[in-house]
C-alpha cells in the first residue's frame, strides 16, 4: 500500500465538492479549522454553487476535482460533502500524475466511490472521515475532528470502545477498507468494486429502510463479500426506517449479524463511524490490528515498521 506524504504546516488543502451542493456559509467552520490547525486552504469552483441535485453539471464537477487532484501545490482533498454523484464522473478522472504524486484524500458516505477505486486500481490509502457537516456546532465532535488533523501529520490512531453485543474475544490484522453500505453494494461488478480477502471490512449508512438494509447484506453475502473477511467493523446506521403496520422484524445490527455469525473473524457493533457527530477518522487501505477483548474492542493502526 502506497501512503501520500503527511501534512506540514503552511501546506495547502484543497476543498471541493465532486456530488451534492454545499454553502459557503457551511463551509466557513471547516475552513476556520484547517486555518487554525496552521493550513492554507484553497476553495474550489464547486462550493456554493448548485445544479439540481449536484454542486455543478458533471463536467463542472470533473474539472473541479481534476485540477485540484493534478495541482502539486495541493497536498490534501477534503470533500465538502457526499449526497450523489461520483460514481458518473469516477471513470472521467485521469488518475495519472496523482499515481505518481499521491496525495490524501478525505471523505465519506458518497466518497466511498473515490475510496475504493483508488484502493482497488491503485493501492493508495484515502481516508474516511467526517466533512463540512461536522465542523457545523450541531455535528462537532472535538474527538473526530483532532482525529482528522492527526491522520493528515502522521500520528497512527488507536481508537477503543466498550465491547458490543455479539462481539467475541478474537483478533485480526488486515487492510481496512468499505464505507457506505449502499455505494459498496452499487460498486459491485465495476472497476471500482473492492476485494474483500483477507480485508477489515468497515459499514455504515444512514436513512435506508431497514428492509433494504437486509437486502444489501444479503447482496454482499452472496457475491461472497463476506466469506473471507479478516474483521468486520460495523459503524453506525442512523435514521434507518421502518414500516410500523409490517415492521422488518429485525434491526440493522441484527440483520447484518445474521449474514456474518457463522464466520469466525470478529465483528464489531457500534463503531463511532458513520453519518452521525462522533465519526472517527480511518485510514483505509493502512493495516491496522482490530482486538476484540473482554471489556473492550480496540482498532489501532498498525505502523509499517512493525
Amino acid at each position: 500500500m502506497i501512503i501520500p506524504p503527511y501534512l506540514q504546516l503552511g501546506d495547502t488543502i484543497g476543498i471541493c465538492c465532486p456530488a451534492g451542493s454545499l454553502s459557503v456559509e457551511t463551509i466557513q467552520p471547516m475552513i476556520t479549522q484547517l486555518e487554525f490547525w496552521g493550513f492554507e486552504v484553497k476553495i474550489g469552483k464547486t462550493i456554493g454553487t448548485n445544479y439540481h441535485k449536484f454542486s455543478g453539471t458533471d463536467a463542472t464537477r470533473l474539472q473541479d476535482f481534476q485540477e485540484m487532484l493534478d495541482d502539486d501545490n495541493i497536498k490534501a482533498i477534503l470533500f465538502g460533502r457526499g449526497g450523489y454523484g461520483f460514481v458518473r464522473i469516477i471513470d472521467f478522472v485521469n488518475f495519472e500524475k496523482f499515481i505518481n504524486n499521491p496525495k490524501w484524500l478525505l471523505g465519506f458516505s458518497d466518497i466511498t466511490v473515490l475510496h475504493n477505486h483508488v484502493n482497488t486500481n491503485f493501492n493508495i490509502a484515502t481516508i474516511h472521515a467526517h466533512m463540512s457537516g461536522g465542523y457545523l456546532a450541531k455535528e462537532f465532535d472535538n474527538d473526530s475532528t483532532m482525529s482528522i488533523y492527526y491522520a493528515l501529520t502522521g500520528k497512527p490512531s488507536e481508537y477503543s470502545i466498550p465491547t458490543s453485543k455479539n462481539s467475541e474475544m478474537n483478533s485480526c490484522r488486515g487492510e481496512l477498507i468499505g464505507g457506505n453500505l449502499a455505494t459498496l453494494v452499487n460498486l459491485i461488478g465495476t472497476p471500482s468494486d473492492v476485494n474483500t480477502n483477507g480485508k477489515i471490512l468497515v459499514l455504515e449508512d444512514v436513512g435506508e429502510q431497514i428492509y433494504n438494509v437486509d437486502r444489501m447484506m444479503w447482496q454482499l453475502f452472496r457475491a461472497g463479500k463476506l466469506d473471507h473477511l479478516a474483521g468486520l467493523v460495523v459503524g453506525g446506521f442512523t435514521d434507518a426506517k421502518d414500516d410500523k403496520e409490517n415492521p422488518f422484524g429485525k434491526n440493522e445490527y441484527e440483520i447484518i449479524w445474521e449474514k456474518v455469525s457463522m464466520y469466525q473473524y470478529p465483528v464489531c457493533f457500534g463503531f463511532p463511524v458513520g453519518h452521525q457527530a462522533k465519526n472517527m477518522a480511518l485510514k483505509f487501505g493502512v493495516e491496522h490490528e482490530l482486538r476484540i477483548e473482554e471489556n473492550r474492542i480496540v482498532l489501532q493502526e498498525i505502523l509499517p515498521t512493525e
